[in-house]
């Protein structure tokens, strides 16, 4: 892995929070900023929820029941997302580290392959399917988007939730998908818990030291 540059990105642990709300942030934060404002990475959870990505086909989302559905601008299909899932949100610029797209998606499976690797738990990537895989079961979600040469969007790791609103959807658009979670390979972690362990893998893979921030969504105009 590549050593770390002088660059800081900010890390915030925001608890639960409004997807909506998290998403219109998102969006804010990039489009308003300047030449020199910071990377960030957002740690959080949310209530529960289905989001649609892009190309998102209504059909992989066979009976939501009482659960919202967003429809996203991030890339990918459908996904759940709900307390007891550390998602992180990431806030860079591609300039300042220097990567594709592609690149970095790897980077961010290979960030979640180095945590589950320190608890001796064998995972993979998939090319044909974005995410991170334990014995064929899914325990990261991936799906970014970029505007003005900036991301946002992230990664979602099921750490310990409850997994049924899965079963109502074909995650990630693959019928019959399963899923797994921290807990149900026997790593006991609380939400922010993993959020800890997995910076280090996740900063050390983007080249950037991490700096703590406020524990509050940004103001409205980062520059």
């Amino acid at each position: 892995m590549p050593e770390p540059t002088a660059h800081h990105i900010v890390v915030r642990y925001l608890g639960l929070q409004d997807y909506r709300a998290t998403w219109e942030a998102m969006r804010a934060y990039t489009d308003r900023r300047g030449a020199h404002s910071g990377s960030e990475l957002w740690l959080l959870e949310h209530p529960p929820v289905y989001t649609q990505g892009q190309a998102g086909k209504p059909e992989h989302l066979r009976d939501p029941g009482a659960i919202p559905v967003v429809q996203s601008d991030r890339g990918g299909q459908v996904t759940y997302h709900g307390p007891g899932q550390l998602v992180v949100y990431l806030l860079v610029s591609l300039r300042e580290i220097d990567m594709g797209i592609r690149q970095l998606v790897s980077t961010l499976e290979g960030s979640v392959i180095d945590l589950l690797q320190a608890y001796g738990i064998s995972a993979a990537a998939r090319r044909d399917a974005p995410g991170v895989y334990v014995d064929g079961r899914k325990i990261a979600s991936l799906g970014l988007r970029v505007r003005r040469g900036c991301t946002y969007h992230g990664l979602a790791l099921n750490v310990a939730m409850d997994l049924a609103p899965f079963a109502h959807i074909d995650p990630c658009g693959h019928v019959g998908m399963e899923v797994t979670q921290l807990r149900d390979l026997g790593v006991t972690l609380s939400v922010q818990d993993a959020g800890v362990a997995l910076l280090p893998h996740l900063c050390h893979r983007l080249g950037l030291s991490c700096r703590p921030g406020a524990g509050q969504l940004p103001h409205p105009d980062p520059a």
